[in-house]
């Protein structure tokens, strides 16, 4: 790299991946960034849910029942593996991202997961590693609201740092394949893939909440499983944090969950064929969200929006939810 290599680049303005999750319009990093596996995983269980269990719904379902379970982590697997196929520059590579976060594409997929019992999926994508991002998420009294996401990836990025400033460079050129037939294939000037997320949901057209969740390949599934505590389960923006999550590792086919939650479901999920094991807090990522709600009474509190703020902060990781 050199430095007419970072002179030459300049920021862009992206349009965003979007999909409308029982009427919650969600919108996600898009490609090179893997956040849009977010917006198809919700899509799959929209479209595939009534499919795998007539009748039923993921609240009715609920988190103490396996196959709730089951039915997150086989859209998890289904999503990734497009990820993982198709995720790359899009200046650089055809990524068919209307088809992917189509609802036909999801409903086209439902056939592919055994309601009863765990799938294999292709060993494709990589290992993670222990990384180092940071997610954070703000609001202003005119309405402004912020999910932000920045990381060196590993543990200390580049071990660069520039002199006289103190900004450590990362080293997310790590992410690129050296198989020439990947769509995310090293070359001059191309975007590697990144695991970087963030999202943003509204509701009849209007801001709902951020969401942010930190966590290598953690935080596509990550964001996927609080947006389901919330919009499905109705949890509040604390709560949707402090409930269990599970991390599913695409190569190894491994599903880590949270002791209480495997507890609770990992032997009948380990019946049902999975490679259960259960793990510590910290493996499933830590996340900030803010939500808006809408008062009128309350204006003279939060001049300029006509409602309120309420926010909340992962317990697993340092961070807090403050206001002022």
């Amino acid at each position: 790299m050199t430095t007419a290599d970072l002179a030459g680049y300049t920021g862009q303005w992206m349009d965003v991946a979007t999909t409308n999750y029982h009427g919650y319009d969600v919108a996600t990093l898009p490609p090179p960034a893997q956040t849009w596996a977010t917006d198809e995983m919700l899509n799959i269980l929209e479209s595939c849910v009534p499919v795998w269990a007539p009748g039923e719904t993921l609240a009715s379902l609920g988190p103490s029942n396996p196959k709730y379970w089951h039915f997150l982590v086989e859209a998890k697997k289904l999503a990734y593996g497009d990820l993982y196929a198709y995720n790359a520059d899009p200046d650089f590579a055809k990524v068919p991202i209307n088809r992917l976060l189509s609802k036909p594409y999801a409903g086209s997929l439902c056939s592919r997961v055994d309601p009863e019992r765990a799938s294999r999926p292709a060993a494709v994508g990589r290992a993670d590693s222990s990384g180092d991002t940071i997610v954070l998420s703000t609001a202003d009294r005119s309405g402004n609201m912020v999910a932000w996401v920045n990381s060196l990836f590993d543990s200390f990025g580049s071990g660069i740092t520039v002199p006289g400033y103190g900004i450590t460079l990362h080293n997310r050129g790590a992410l690129f394949s050296l198989d020439p037939k990947s769509p995310n294939a090293i070359a001059p000037g191309k975007r590697p893939f990144n695991t970087l997320s963030a999202g943003f949901v509204r509701q009849n057209n209007q801001p709902l909440m951020t969401v942010t969740l930190m966590g290598g390949d953690m935080q596509a599934q990550g964001i996927a499983q609080v947006l389901v505590n919330v919009l499905d389960l109705g949890a509040n923006v604390q709560a949707a944090s402090d409930m269990a999550r599970f991390r599913h590792a695409q190569v190894p086919n491994v599903l880590s969950m949270e002791s209480p939650l495997f507890r609770l479901v990992g032997a009948r999920l380990k019946a049902m064929g999975h490679d259960v094991r259960s793990v510590g807090g910290s493996i499933v990522g830590g996340y900030q969200a803010i939500m808006f709600t809408p008062d009128a009474d309350a204006a003279g509190l939060s001049p300029g929006i006509g409602g309120f703020y309420r926010a909340g902060s992962d317990h697993r990781k340092d961070g807090q939810a403050a206001g002022f």
